[in-house]
């Protein structure tokens, strides 16, 4: 495997999959010229931060402080208005060898979107045999919410839809939305839904952009194949959610490992407070077979 990281945004640009007859696909959606990214909307490849996922009502309430955060039609959604993906961050280490790895580094300042804490934050990411890891920390000064995720599109032939994907969720239960996405707060079991892929299954028409609960961690949160190309991809992580994306536009799919979105609201969702002296970790894998 090859991979390209760029310090804006801390973005995967390009994932590189050798085949056995020595040609690579790149398995992600991206530009092949780093200046488009500044004006890409989707987030393509990047690290969504201070909070991944949608926050309702533009603010939270943390030990009894009111933290108000950029809204737009009542939805704080991908960090704010110029979340981590919009940040340059800095190169730290680049180690080559064996399971070469990347890890960089970004500050978040107090207050930066409204957010508590000066909030250091540090994603690594490292190739091991056909697997991508990637591993988000951080550690804050002051009292915070944190979740953070990478927003990487995956796209494994040259078809035009990834309605022909084989999809597969180990995930039970989704969490019950509005018509603009914020959690309910409530789980309800996928069963004679469209989130249920339980079973591996085409994706078909379907397009997902939901919270699903993640039955056991850490484990294999789902797996996704082309039945064209021959490529698999084995989702695992330690995060108690999924997202699964497939955007409109273009055919792709994204698999965003995190907390549940709004759980800043939700106190029946996990915490998603950190501490000083506490240290926040997302370590997910994405394993590829030809």
């Amino acid at each position: 495997m090859t991979l390209m990281v760029l310090d804006y945004g801390a973005i995967v640009q390009k994932l590189l999959l050798k085949g056995e007859d020595g040609n690579y696909t790149n398995v992600v959606v991206g530009f092949d010229y780093p200046n488009d990214y500044l004006e890409d909307k989707k987030f393509l490849g990047a690290c969504i931060g201070r909070y991944a996922g949608r926050i309702s009502n533009g603010q939270f309430v943390l030990d009894r402080d009111s933290y108000h955060i950029h809204s737009e039609k009542g939805v704080h959604l991908h960090g704010g208005k110029k979340g981590f993906g919009k940040q340059y961050w800095t190169f730290e280490e680049v180690a080559y060898g064996e399971h070469p790895f990347i890890r960089l580094s970004y500050l978040s300042k107090h207050l930066e979107e409204g957010y508590p804490g000066n909030l250091k934050v540090n994603v690594t990411y490292q190739l091991i045999g056909s697997s991508l890891h990637i591993v988000h920390e951080a550690t804050t000064d002051r009292t915070t919410v944190v979740n953070l995720t990478n927003h990487s599109y995956f796209r494994f032939d040259d078809s035009d839809s990834v309605n022909a994907y084989r999809l597969q969720l180990n995930c039970s239960r989704y969490a019950e939305t509005h018509e603009n996405l914020l959690p309910t707060g409530q789980l309800h079991p996928v069963q004679q839904t469209d989130y249920d892929f339980l079973t591996e299954k085409p994706i078909g028409e379907i397009r997902l952009d939901s919270p699903l609960s993640i039955d056991l961690k850490p484990q294999t949160a789902g797996t996704v194949r082309s039945e064209k190309t021959g490529i698999s991809m084995e989702v695992i992580t330690d995060q108690p959610a999924l997202i699964v994306y497939i955007p409109p536009e273009f055919p792709a799919i994204c698999f965003e490992t995190q907390n549940f979105p709004d759980a800043p609201n939700q106190t029946n969702f996990p915490s998603s407070v950190l501490r000083p002296g506490e240290t926040y970790r997302n370590a997910s894998e994405f394993r590829f077979k030809i």
